[in-house]
């Protein structure tokens, strides 16, 4: 089966193709990429109206791209998908339309797909088949642990009650002074620094469930600086890399504890870890090592499957086209889309 996935759920335009059949790895013919981060860095956080303008802007080239360098002609391709949501309306809008153009032009399915899904099952696109497992998404937008018995049978264990963990590692990066994305030059910093050194909560660790809560460890970071600094609120030179170093090892311990936690509780031998922040060397290997003294195997997506990309929403439209399944093309969008059905 030959398809081609879009996705342009916020700032990133990809399209991607992809070959695959049951129970085999996939195989990603291309997968390309338009980023906007320069674009928005000057804002400090994603602008929609800029998002959508270059979404228009880069779609129709990408697509082209994808395809020479995939060597196929749009006519072979099966099945065309699209993010439908969650994300901003108008970035969304755009990635959706177009895969229902083409699919609607060449008279072949559309499958609508959740954008979540494609974070949670890309950490096995190397192998093609989905095991039951543990999946943690760590993303800017959510942070979200689920029960995954198989493709499209998923039961949410807990999820963030303000801040996802990437957004409080942009939040604190501003707070730093460090440029956007606040994450990964935090990383950078905190290689340099103590991660003892100062003692930042870790929010809802002894309370039942397995919900997460990153507001509080926010504001403490706030408070410090305050205390540190009355007269400018900002870090001390010295102490910049004490900071991130500190704050990024409570997030840290807060996501291996309260996942190994789950994974004891449901009894799952395998935990994947997924999304933007599980770029985090020093998440993956504290995972790692906690994992190694449970006896867990642990599946991490590919660089370049992390942050948000087509293939992984090929991947997770695969699983579901190899049932025979598809999306009405007068479906909407939904940028609140949820990933599991409300209790």
């Amino acid at each position: 089966m030959l398809l081609l996935a879009l996705e342009s759920s916020c700032d990133e335009t990809a399209v991607a193709i992809l070959r695959g059949e049951p129970g085999q790895p996939a195989e990603i013919l291309s997968s390309e990429i338009a980023s906007q981060i320069e674009l928005h860095r000057q804002y400090g956080g994603v602008v929609p109206e800029v998002a959508s303008r270059n979404h228009s802007l880069h779609l129709r080239p990408l697509v082209e791209q994808a395809l020479a360098h995939a060597g196929v002609a749009i006519n072979e391709v099966d099945v065309f998908a699209a993010t439908s949501g969650p994300g901003l309306a108008s970035s969304l809008l755009i990635g959706a339309t177009a895969a229902k153009a083409m699919a609607a032009a060449a008279g072949k399915p559309f499958l609508a797909v959740n954008h979540l899904e494609g974070h949670l099952l890309s950490p096995f696109v190397g192998t093609g088949v989905v095991p039951p497992h543990l999946g943690l998404i760590v993303s800017g937008g959510h942070t979200l642990l689920l029960d995954v018995a198989a493709p499209g049978k998923y039961r949410k264990l807990g999820g963030t009650r303000d801040d996802a963990a990437g957004e409080a590692f942009d939040k604190v990066g501003k707070m730093l002074g460090l440029p956007y994305p606040g994450g990964p030059e935090i990383e950078k910093m905190a290689r340099g620094g103590r991660c003892d050194a100062f003692n930042f909560p870790r929010s809802m660790m002894k309370e039942p469930g397995f919900d997460f809560s990153f507001s509080g460890l926010k504001t403490a970071v706030l408070y410090t600086l305050s205390q540190r600094n009355p007269e400018t609120g900002t870090p001390l030179p010295d102490e910049l890399a004490d900071l991130c170093a500190s704050f990024q090892e409570a997030v840290i311990e807060v996501l291996v504890k309260k996942t190994l936690k789950a994974a004891r509780h449901t009894g799952r031998k395998i935990i994947a870890l997924s999304g933007g922040v599980s770029l985090n060397k020093a998440l993956r290997e504290a995972f790692a090592k906690a994992c190694g003294r449970e006896g867990i195997e642990l599946a991490l997506a590919s660089p370049g499957l992390c942050t948000d990309n087509a293939a992984m929403i090929g991947f997770a439209a695969l699983q579901h086209a190899f049932h025979g399944k598809s999306s009405p093309l007068d479906g909407d969008i939904n940028p609140n889309l949820s990933l599991v059905a409300a209790d």
